[in-house]
């Protein structure tokens, strides 16, 4: 496995090759800032700073994750406009029975998906194509569990976050009452705020209209400038 300043270099050096090798071409900051200007729906929120008592554990941005590198240079959570207006609901909703999100991962450059693709060789069971792009790459997918607000702990789930298991999938059926009842929680009350879980992953879930929106390759530290 590769360090995490080794994969740090290989993630900024694919954004050269990330631009057209698999067919697309993502949308760079110019592009994205015209957008906004043109519809500022387009824009990316800063989740931390957009809904209060949100928590961040940004895996990516620790060696805690399926790549045992760091993949951002930032600890930080963005989503189109209209993706946080709609987290800001659940997180409501969450509240009023106790309990806060958290979030794991949210709006990711193309160039991090290029690099998960290739690491899996080309296994998208639980990483996106580069050909077509993820939810995340257009700001319109989170992953994400809930805490409890007294505690600050995250609720029990299945399987851990990241974990390529059956577990993990929101069809799995769980013998535990408990944690049945808390996947079944965070599950409902983001489907009753506009998003669908995805198959696979109970912690992720992606925006109603999410192919409205460009695939993005914008580094977090164009974004933290603005």
């Amino acid at each position: 496995m590769k360090s995490s300043f080794a994969f740090c270099v290989l993630l900024s050096s694919s954004a050269v090759f990330a631009q057209g090798k698999y067919g697309l071409s993502p949308t760079t900051y110019a592009r994205y800032q015209a957008s906004v200007r043109a519809n500022p729906d387009n824009a990316l929120v800063d989740l931390k700073k957009f809904i209060p008592g949100i928590v961040l554990d940004i895996r990516y941005a620790t060696t805690d994750n399926f790549t045992h590198a760091r993949v951002y240079s930032k600890a930080m959570a963005y989503a189109r406009k209209p993706v946080a207006e709609a987290l800001r609901k659940a997180q409501a909703d969450f509240n009023a029975v106790g309990y806060g999100i958290e979030i794991y991962d949210g709006y990711r450059p193309y160039s991090a998906t290029v690099r998960f693709y290739e690491l899996m060789k080309g296994d998208t069971t639980y990483v996106a194509s580069p050909y077509k792009g993820s939810r995340h790459n257009r700001g319109c997918a989170l992953d994400m569990t809930i805490v409890d607000l007294k505690t600050g702990k995250e609720l029990a789930m299945p399987s851990p976050y990241d974990a390529m298991q059956k577990e993990s999938w929101p069809s799995t059926p769980v013998s535990d009452s408990g944690i049945r009842k808390n996947r079944d929680l965070l599950i409902s009350t983001m489907e009753k705020n506009g998003f669908k879980v995805y198959t696979t992953e109970w912690w992720h879930f992606d925006f109603t209209g999410w192919d409205k929106f460009d695939v993005l390759d914008i580094p977090f530290e164009q974004l933290a400038l603005h």
